[in-house]
């Protein structure tokens, strides 16, 4: 090829496989394939003989697929043509692990010493232009990377941690990375590691940051927000394939887009969040967040992306300052300052508007105020995309455009915004729209004001109306067909793959995300943040105050002065029954209540156990006083046995106190496990009557249970009949109410009786802890599940 005099010439590239380097000039093209005679030639059988070609065209090079049989990708686009040049990364076969070939620049001769002419890898740093800083590095010698001022390469971001990993130069003149402590984690391709080498081109990432090392040189690249995102065939399918939730779903986003996705109910919106934000990804095709897998490196690039669910995820009670703030005590490291998180927390709040309100409850504010209040929590972060589920339900048009403004704002400062709405009163302020029809489907994806006149309709009503009735209407295969999906979806270069197509394989993860926090610090904020939410709730401090009293009083009317043959079995009944609605009645509501909350802090790295912990911990505490003041109460001057008598152990009122607050702990557990398995709140106060009644039926003091097939054996999980048993041995009821339902043998004043039912309490109370924390696993992301 003969370039014209004075016309701009295509740079000489370097291109190297792994079957080695080859230095490409601009007088040629070079074919690639299996065929021995091609200049690149790639021994792997997903290469078609003649696969593609790289040929020269004015002042870049251009990649064109020669109908191979499985498909080109250069910078993570499926292409039929693409324009490359130095830094782009392609592959031949296959997107995932096809045979990669890197384009270079050419070093001229007299740099070629100084330096290795490689550059970072695009899949793994993304669409960055260029590098944010270039640093020399020294021989022989280590970088420290971290937030604090007297590291050697100091990154100004909140999530990393002060000293947070070190470049380590090795004897050998290689290099490798260590993590030194860091709540939130060193990555080294988009996986986590504590140490590992680094050879040239891999990439480091920490915080918004990654590193390349290229030669003797650290180049940086820093997310500044300004991201795309390109969704590729994205498929997802139920009941062993029969149900179609997504159905090879592709379009592209741009950087600063604010894009709306509509669509009929069931038509995969949910689906497709769960996919885009990878809590639930689909199960064919990718997410590439600036050229990035975002299901390979999602455990480095979950803290870029916020999700608003349509849920309030905030702890009512709480003002609004109170609640960012805890936020932020939970999302950023350890050794960051009280001082630096309040001026994150009051600049969000400044960014959203919210001056005024930071310190009103958030049950007192309006339904948009609220909304805010959750996007200021994912701000906290700075993430880089940020998704919302029906932000706008429940409000008022007035309100919804409100809303629809404040994200285009958000959009505007650079982010990338997407958001599942089922109202269209906003759509104009949007630069995009995607449409979903039935099935999950793409029926339009481009600018909201061309969207009607392609559907042929006036009004939204009445495309709506046609979804739901013209089911056989082929809505995706006309918009693929249309010279707007070429213009908006395919574009230049991009060539999303036929409906028909073999699927790319199982999108999947690396390895779970790591927590920002070791568990004691997460589980210290917790505790606080929970005690707090329960002190400012007014109407449980009335009720956990007054309810031991009033059942306490029950009690001490139905004992008398002394327990006798009338009063022993009710009193200690009674006893029973309060310790169980006590300890239910704290924790029935508390794990439902919160699911919202806890799936989405879960996602950012929340520890199970230390979330779980944090309940019991805060619940048991007033659980077992109010066990005591019950008891007290109830007990306050009763003769419990004949003069000089005692306990099995320890006095007979402090055994019986002891007995009341295991049951009332281990009913709170049970209480939890009832929580954790119902799917609404309002279901939670029928429930704890019904375990009151089994509580009363079967702990032993209204039927004879020893010997019974079956139902004995049943009784064994119900905690009150282990704690009758307790205090009947303790007060020693056979022989204070000598008869057959007191030669229960549960009731023995023996110490090893004793001492079995005590212990089945606690059996008890651990077993329900392990079934509740089993339940939650079964709430959260699935990466979070590994």
């Amino acid at each position: 090829m003969v370039q014209r005099p004075g016309a701009a010439t295509a740079p000489e590239l370097v291109l190297e496989t792994a079957m080695g380097s080859t230095e490409m000039s601009p007088g040629r093209s070079y074919r690639v394939g299996r065929d021995p005679l091609c200049e690149i030639c790639l021994d792997d059988d997903r290469v078609s003989w003649h696969h593609a070609v790289l040929r020269p065209e004015g002042d870049h090079w251009t990649l064109e697929d020669e109908g191979s049989t499985n498909g080109t990708w250069a910078d993570g686009h499926r292409v039929r043509e693409w324009a490359v040049g130095p830094g782009s990364e392609l592959r031949f076969g296959s997107a995932q692990d096809g045979p990669r070939a890197l384009l270079s620049s050419r070093t001229p001769p007299r740099a070629a010493a100084s330096r290795p002419s490689r550059v970072a890898d695009p899949a793994l740093t993304g669409t960055f232009r260029s590098p944010t800083s270039i640093r020399p590095l020294p021989a022989r010698t280590s970088v420290r990377i971290g937030r604090d001022p007297g590291n050697d390469l100091v990154i100004d971001d909140l999530v990393v941690s002060r000293r947070h990993a070190e470049l380590r130069a090795l004897a050998d003149g290689t290099y490798e990375i260590a993590d030194l402590g860091s709540h939130n984690g060193t990555y080294l391709n988009g996986t986590p590691v504590d140490t590992a080498p680094v050879t040239d081109g891999d990439i480091v990432g920490i915080g918004h940051s990654a590193f390349c090392l290229v030669g003797d040189q650290l180049q940086e690249y820093t997310d500044t927000g300004e991201v795309s995102l390109d969704v590729q065939d994205l498929a997802v399918a139920v009941d062993h394939g029969r149900k179609t939730l997504l159905d090879h779903v592709s379009f592209p986003v741009a950087t600063r887009c604010l894009l709306a996705v509509v669509g009929p109910s069931g038509a995969g919106k949910s689906t497709l969040l769960g996919a885009l934000t990878g809590l639930r990804p689909a199960d064919h095709g990718t997410v590439l967040y600036d050229g990035r897998d975002l299901y390979r490196d999602y455990a480095e690039l979950r803290s870029r992306i916020g999700l608003v669910p349509q849920d309030d995820i905030l702890h009512a009670q709480l003002t609004v300052r109170r609640a960012l703030a805890y936020a932020a005590e939970l999302r950023f490291p350890q050794d960051t300052g009280k001082a630096e998180r309040l001026a994150r927390v009051d600049e969000v709040i400044g960014e959203l508007g919210l001056e005024q309100r930071a310190d009103q409850p958030i049950h007192s504010l309006s339904g948009g105020q609220r909304k805010r209040v959750s996007v200021a929590l994912e701000l906290l972060t700075k993430p880089s995309l940020l998704f919302l589920d029906e932000p706008t339900s429940g409000l008022d048009p007035g309100m919804d455009r409100s809303v629809m403004h404040m994200l285009r704002g958000l959009a505007d400062d650079g982010r990338t915004v997407i958001v599942v709405t089922h109202s269209v009163l906003s759509l104009d302020v949007c630069d995009r729209l995607l449409v979903l029809a039935p099935g999950g489907r793409v029926a339009w994806y481009g600018p909201p004001g061309e969207t009607l006149g392609f559907f042929g309709f006036d009004q939204w009503p009445e495309a709506f109306e046609a979804f739901e009735n013209q089911r056989d209407r082929d809505w995706a295969g006309q918009y693929r067909a249309s010279p707007q999906h070429r213009t908006y979806v395919a574009g230049p270069g991009r060539r999303p793959r036929a409906p028909d197509a073999a699927p790319p394989g199982p999108a999947g993860f690396a390895e779970p995300p790591p927590q920002p926090q070791s568990r004691r610090a997460q589980l210290s904020t917790l505790i606080r943040r929970y005690a707090t939410a329960l002190g400012a709730d007014r109407t449980f401090l009335v009720i956990m105050v007054a309810l031991p009293f009033v059942m306490g009083a029950m009690t001490r009317a139905l004992a008398g002065s002394a327990l006798t043959q009338e009063t022993a079995i009710n009193a200690l009944l009674i006893l029973c029954v309060g310790g169980v609605l006590t300890g239910a009645a704290n924790a029935v509501r508390e794990l439902v209540k919160e699911r919202v909350i806890y799936q989405r802090e879960r996602a950012v790295g929340l520890s199970r156990g230390a979330y779980l912990m944090s309940k019991v911990a805060v619940l048991g505490a007033i659980t077992v006083a109010q066990a005591v003041v019950l008891t007290l109460v109830g007990l306050f001057g009763v003769r419990l046995g004949p003069p000089g008598s005692t306990g099995v152990f320890l006095p007979r009122l402090a055994e019986i106190t002891l007995a009341v607050a295991l049951l009332s702990f281990t009913a709170m557990m049970l209480g939890l496990l009832v929580s954790a398995l119902v799917r609404k709140e309002e279901v939670t106060m029928p429930l704890l009557v019904l375990l009151a009644i089994v509580q009363v039926v079967f702990c032993g003091a209204l039927l004879q249970l020893d010997g019974v097939p079956v139902i004995g054996q049943l009784a064994w999980l119900v905690p009150s009949r282990w704690a009758l048993g307790a205090m009947a041995g303790t007060i020693d009821l056979g022989r204070t109410v000598p008869g057959t339902l007191t030669d229960d043998p549960l009731f023995a004043h023996s110490a090893g009786v004793w001492l079995l039912d005590v212990g089945m309490l606690a059996a008890l109370s651990v077993l329900f802890a392990v079934l509740v924390a089993r339940l939650l696993r079964r709430h959260e992301p699935a990466v979070m599940r590994k």
